[in-house]
């Protein structure tokens, strides 16, 4: 399947979103590197994830009784599709007016060139959505976009000795993966939508959302700062 160079798929951390609070800054300058790029020809399609305001909605029906991994996902979702929808909003006529919510049902683009994605159902994470729409969309590049610099091959936070990783193939990525998707799962690419990337040959990098001028560079073929995962 010939690839399409000029369409790019985003998963968009919602750590980057709501870190805390909502972070305007950076949800400015974000907004103004896509305009920047879809003047270009660029067309993009961006997921959106839950950041803190997904977890502060499950942490707290947690404390309240026990709830299933259902209830769970599904607070997570629609925090995911507001987050999409204040993105959204930025954008003006740039954006299709709907934020995508079946990656399987009807999406046209019309004369749009930006469409926003939330999450889908439970037990998909928006990386797997990610995935699914670029292989939908013929797209070449997955761009992971989170709050740190590299993949390690071990939690840095515990073992001084975790080494980055700038390139690497799915097959040992994913051995550093859990088996399992879980909802609020931290990993830095989830482990189904990996093994979906890998069988749809999608090439998928983790950079530092907050570095604007570094994820021009990949986008450009430029040296980066981040990690490069892609088939054998």
């Amino acid at each position: 399947m010939v690839k399409n160079k000029n369409f790019i798929v985003i998963s968009l951390g919602g750590s980057l979103i709501v870190p805390d609070e909502i972070d305007a800054v950076f949800i400015k300058n974000f907004r103004d590197l896509i305009v920047g790029r879809a003047k270009k020809g660029f067309k993009f399609i961006i997921v959106c994830g839950g950041g803190k305001m997904a977890r502060k909605y499950q942490n707290a029906a947690k404390s309240i009784a026990k709830i299933s991994n259902e209830d769970a996902d599904w607070l997570g979702i629609l925090a995911t599709r507001i987050n999409a929808a204040l993105l959204k909003s930025t954008l003006g006529e740039l954006a299709h007016p709907d934020v995508i919510e079946n990656p399987f049902g009807k999406i046209d683009f019309g004369k749009k060139v930006i469409l926003f994605s939330g999450g889908w159902k439970p037990g998909f994470s928006t990386d797997y959505l990610s995935v699914l729409l670029a292989k939908r969309f013929r797209a070449e590049k997955v761009l992971n976009l989170t709050n740190i610099d590299y993949v390690y091959d071990k939690d840095p936070k515990k073992f001084k000795d975790a080494k980055q990783i700038k390139n690497i193939y799915w097959k040992e990525f994913r051995k550093l993966l859990p088996k399992k998707w879980s909802p609020g799962l931290n990993a830095p690419f989830d482990p189904i939508a990996s093994k979906e990337a890998e069988k749809a040959g999608v090439e998928v990098a983790i950079l530092n959302g907050k570095k604007l001028k570094n994820i021009e560079d990949y986008l450009n073929g430029k040296n980066f700062i981040g990690t490069l995962i892609k088939k054998l």
